[in-house]
């Protein structure tokens, strides 16, 4: 029982009966139509015929007098000696009435006699004032139908008596006809639902595979194998963009995933240092510290620790943020030009410090273009602090501010210690920082954070950042930002920060 009502609320089911129903449908329509056109058919064939008979009987009944016009007789003009004629004239009067105005009868057949209902003499009258004939349908006692045909004709003497006519054909055969049609379909009809049934379970079956695909491709993704996706059936039908957009949301589910377990991995590594400083301190002091002063050296040197804790987790919730789309660009008219150069201007008193030459120089006269202030802020702000950073005293570094086509290109150029070739693919990393053999990490140094923000900031923008470097000669860093960028949907911004890191 629970097997069985699975499959009627299975969507296999559903369109089956869907299917059957409209076939069904349409099948009894086609039947009652074809039925109605085959019935039409004949009753015009019925027609056709009393119509020509009618002419043949014009032809030859004649309606004489001998009393100039007082009393008349019906006269056949048939050769009784040819056996066509003959035929011809017994099949006029197989279903034959002639009656004048006043209900005289001229000619009578049985048959004729024995249709119901009888014409009246008001009929009769009101056939001989018109100009059409009348085409009334009457039954014999055994129900079977006749078609009748109703006219006048005139007399042979002076053409102004009128006598009415009716001309009659049996249905029997049109019943029987339409009888067997109407039989062969009723029985035919039940095979036919049930092949089309069977059809439309095995067709819906197929249409479903795709689908049933996808749902098993979806029950064996898991967090290990997020990378799976379902191949394209190349078909460029309703399914394929099903098969397409599901590979999508995986994709976007297996990035957040990365960037969630990114995220973990960063906090659990950076904190996890900092963390042990913090208590190996206060345990030493707790145990060890005898004076006022040996305590708070001790809490002072926590209080640091703790507020590069607090830095750390700043920056990573920070970027998770602009990663996961959270944070929305808010762009306005920037010229570039002036940016850098206000920029450059407040990063001075720090290179003076350092000992380093700053100095910036534009290859244009403006760099007009739509940019998040704040954020072009922060990524000259981080690349010329590393610039600072890593630059040793007397030596320089060069901003410059191009328009390249329909791109804007700064170029941030020091003569410091340079990065060695296999860290370059990775400086962009949250928390890659290049060391050397004996170099221990220290907060002096950063956090590594700085060029992962100045990553997402350039790809935000929908521009693009390489670097360049040679050790003991110094890096430079070149980004270029389009100036023209059409205002993006809420989904393509989001699909674009979604990009990993």
């Amino acid at each position: 029982m629970p097997e069985r009502k699975y499959i009627t609320r299975s969507l296999r089911f559903t369109l089956t009966a869907v299917y059957t129903a409209v076939f069904t449908l349409l099948l009894l329509g086609v039947i009652v139509l074809f039925r109605q056109k085959l019935k039409n058919s004949l009753d015009d064939q019925a027609r056709e015929e009393l119509r020509q008979n009618s002419v043949v009987l014009r032809s030859n009944l004649h309606f004489e007098s001998d009393d100039k016009g007082k009393t008349f007789k019906p006269v056949w003009y048939f050769d009784t000696e040819d056996p066509e004629e003959n035929r011809i004239k017994a099949g006029l009067e197989g279903v034959l009435y002639v009656v004048d105005s006043q209900g005289r009868r001229y000619e009578e057949s049985k048959t004729y006699h024995s249709l119901s209902p009888p014409d009246s003499l008001d009929q009769i009258r009101a056939v001989l004032d018109s100009n059409q004939a009348f085409w009334p349908e009457k039954a014999d006692p055994n129900h079977v139908r006749y078609l009748i045909r109703q006219f006048y004709i005139y007399d042979s003497y002076s053409h102004t008596q009128k006598f009415f006519v009716a001309l009659g054909t049996s249905l029997a055969n049109n019943e029987k006809l339409l009888n067997g049609f109407t039989l062969l379909c009723v029985g035919l009809f039940p095979v036919v639902i049930v092949t089309g049934c069977m059809m439309g379970w095995v067709f819906a079956g197929r249409a479903l595979t795709p689908v049933l695909e996808i749902a098993r491709t979806a029950q064996r993704i898991s967090g290990s194998n997020l990378s799976l996706r379902i191949p394209s059936r190349k078909a460029g039908d309703e399914l394929d963009y099903l098969i397409e957009t599901f590979n999508q949301m995986i994709e976007r589910i297996e990035i957040n995933f990365n960037q969630v377990r990114q995220f973990s991995t960063d906090v659990s590594h950076e904190l996890r240092t900092p963390i042990t400083v913090v208590r190996g301190q206060l345990e030493v002091a707790l145990f060890t510290a005898q004076t006022e002063e040996q305590y708070r050296d001790a809490i002072i040197t926590s209080l640091a620790d703790i507020e590069r804790l607090s830095a750390i987790v700043r920056a990573l919730l920070l970027l998770s943020q602009a990663e996961t789309g959270q944070v929305v660009l808010q762009k306005q008219p920037l010229d570039l030009v002036d940016l850098a150069a206000a920029i450059t201007d407040q990063f001075q008193i720090p290179a003076e410090g350092a000992e380093v030459t700053l100095s910036f120089q534009a290859a244009c006269f403006r760099c007009q273009g739509e940019f998040d202030r704040i954020q072009i802020e922060r990524m000259l702000s981080n690349l010329l602090s590393n610039a600072i950073k890593f630059t040793p005293a007397g030596g320089r570094i060069d901003v410059t501010v191009d328009r390249v086509a329909d791109e804007a290109e700064i170029q941030v150029t020091d003569t410091g210690q340079g990065i060695p070739a296999e860290h370059l693919p990775h400086i962009f990393d949250r928390f890659y920082r290049v060391r050397g053999p004996s170099e221990q990490a220290s907060p002096e140094k950063g956090l590594g954070l700085g060029l992962s923000f100045v990553a997402w900031i350039v790809r935000a923008h929908g521009g693009t950042v390489d670097v360049s470097s040679r050790p003991g000669e110094g890096t430079t860093f070149r980004i270029r930002l389009p100036l023209h960028q059409p205002a993006p949907r809420d989904a393509d911004r989001h699909a674009e920060l979604m990009k990993p890191v």
